[in-house]
């Protein structure tokens, strides 16, 4: 199967509210392998790669996030593999 990689920022109410752990749970669940932390600015950035469908499903899940969450945008760009191991929260 293709493997594909993404990095990108999530805006909106997406910290305080469980988001990065809640995207660590998706990413596990998934399969995937990378990171996500909190900016200063008050967005969320996220880094993660893995088989291409699951890829696509976390892309997709971060334009809501947790129940918690009021995601505004969602930026994505293609990457190439970073040959990351496990999915991490980052500080």
């Amino acid at each position: 199967m293709a493997r594909r990689c993404m990095h990108g920022y999530v805006s909106g109410q997406v910290q305080g509210v469980g988001f990065r752990q809640h995207t660590v749970t998706e990413a596990e669940r998934l399969d995937l392998d990378g990171w996500v932390r909190n900016l200063a600015d008050g967005r969320v950035e996220v880094l993660f790669e893995g088989d291409s469908d699951a890829v696509g499903e976390l892309a997709t899940w971060l334009e809501t996030g947790p129940a918690s969450a009021q995601v505004s945008a969602v930026e994505l760009t293609e990457q190439p593999l970073q040959g990351i191991a496990g999915f991490i929260m980052r500080r």
